[in-house]
């Protein structure tokens, strides 16, 4: 038997499959780098791409608003880059008190002044306070114009209001816009709610009962219109910098790029695609994954990005099993009534399309992936709670496997996902 010790809550589970059926364990490529964060930072602003430096860009007397992504985000490590676009800035003649940092909460609650800090530093805190971005405040958002896509572009006035706009963040696999980072610090962060619904709203296919966007997906921006819209948002906007970081499995700054926000990022995305995006030769029988435990499998909600991932490595038809505790329920009301209230996925995308809500569209989406797979949840959420989901919740990785053996006897083909959230299969061609 081969086995490995899989991450779940804050402890682990010792997954045991016979050895000839494991293809691969599907873990991050190594791209080693001997530089420290601040080696890393430094760096690129020193390099960026298709831009001067940040400092030629500004100029004494001009307001720049500076785009942090929230607490939520924290694992960005904000408060170790920002100091060093701040002193860019500084150094091109902008004082303190034209600079402004907004938090681009996109549809997420305000935060507390606790959390502003943490955002900031403590040094910065001293110098700078944080405005929090309310999609709802209507009075507070400028029309801009509309996308090719039928998104109206009301953006926050405060920032519009600066000579230059800065966008920062970090770069991961995200389920809808391809990559996170880069243009989604406008497009949702600090956009209002019409534009931000109305941009996630094309998750779906544009014909009534087709279901998801098939070009809506981790890794993909080519044919993708959710990706494509939010760059034209942005392109209202007209940012003059971006300053991106990528993360290594530690937690570690282990990447940066900055300068223009469409081909830093476009850079950036390569950089991520190398780490997380792992070549499979063949889909499996079965895929065992988890987030990689607490908090990434606090609740069903977060539970997500490792479903959209580990689908990827699954034939159709196929079983996948999900390590995720759920410790925290749903973690979403939307998405708890997606799920609930409505009988068939036919019934659940009808009321999506007439009141759509990221949240909603999560639950549709672990929907319908559970009408395409065997679907199986080792979690502590009551499987009452998703029987209208057509997922089966099991206590034990036991319980789970043996669901799956029932249904295929034990010469099943099976993929490992230590760390499913973040890494994603990709079948060669």
């Amino acid at each position: 038997m081969y086995t490995l010790q899989m991450k779940y809550g804050k402890g682990k589970v010792a997954v045991k499959i016979p050895e000839k059926n494991l293809i691969k364990v599907i873990e991050s490529n190594s791209k080693e780098t001997n530089k420290t964060e601040e080696e890393v930072i430094v760096d690129a602003l020193k390099k960026p791409i298709a831009s001067a430096p940040l400092h030629r860009l500004v100029h004494k007397g001009e307001k720049v608003c500076i785009i942090i992504s929230d607490v939520t985000r924290l694992w960005q490590k904000m408060s170790a880059y920002l100091p060093y676009i701040v002193k860019e800035l500084n150094e091109g003649g902008v004082e303190d008190e034209d600079i402004l940092f907004i938090s681009a909460t996109g549809s997420h609650r305000k935060q507390t002044k606790e959390e502003h800090k943490l955002l900031l530093g403590e040094e910065l805190a001293e110098r700078f306070h944080v405005l929090d971005h309310d999609c709802l405040e209507e009075e507070n958002l400028t029309y801009l114009g509309t996308t090719t896509y039928g998104t109206p572009v009301k953006v926050n006035k405060k920032a519009l209001e600066c000579d230059h706009i800065i966008l920062t963040g970090a770069i991961v696999f995200h389920l809808l816009a391809g990559w996170g980072g880069g243009k989604k610090s406008v497009l949702p962060g600090i956009c209002g709610y019409e534009s931000i619904m109305k941009n996630h709203a094309l998750s779906l296919s544009p014909n009534e009962g087709g279901g998801s966007n098939p070009f809506v997906r981790s890794g993909y921006t080519k044919k993708n219109p959710l990706h494509l819209d939010m760059l034209e948002a942005a392109s209202f906007v007209r940012p003059t910098f971006m300053f991106n970081v990528i993360m290594d499995t530690k937690g570690k700054i282990a990447h940066a790029v900055a300068g223009n926000y469409i081909k830093a990022h476009e850079e950036g995305c390569k950089i991520v695609d190398e780490i997380d995006g792992i070549e499979i030769k063949e889909k499996a029988d079965l895929v065992i994954a988890t987030a990689g435990g607490y908090p990434k499998d606090i609740n069903l909600y977060q539970t997500c990005k490792t479903v959209i991932n580990a689908k990827e490595a699954v034939k159709k038809g196929g079983s996948m099993i999900v390590l995720s505790e759920c410790s925290e329920g749903f973690g979403n009301d939307h998405m708890q009534e997606m799920i609930q209230n409505y009988d068939t996925l036919e019934e659940k995308e009808t009321a999506l399309r007439k009141d759509y809500s990221i949240a909603k569209y999560i639950g549709y989406f672990m929907s319908e992936v559970a009408k395409d797979f065997q679907f199986i949840l080792v979690g502590n959420m009551d499987e009452k709670l998703v029987e209208k989901a057509n997922m089966r919740i099991v206590k034990t990785i036991d319980e789970a496997l043996e669901l799956v053996y029932q249904k295929n006897e034990e010469n099943v083909t099976t993929y490992l996902m230590p760390y499913g959230a973040n890494t994603l299969p990709k079948l060669k061609e």
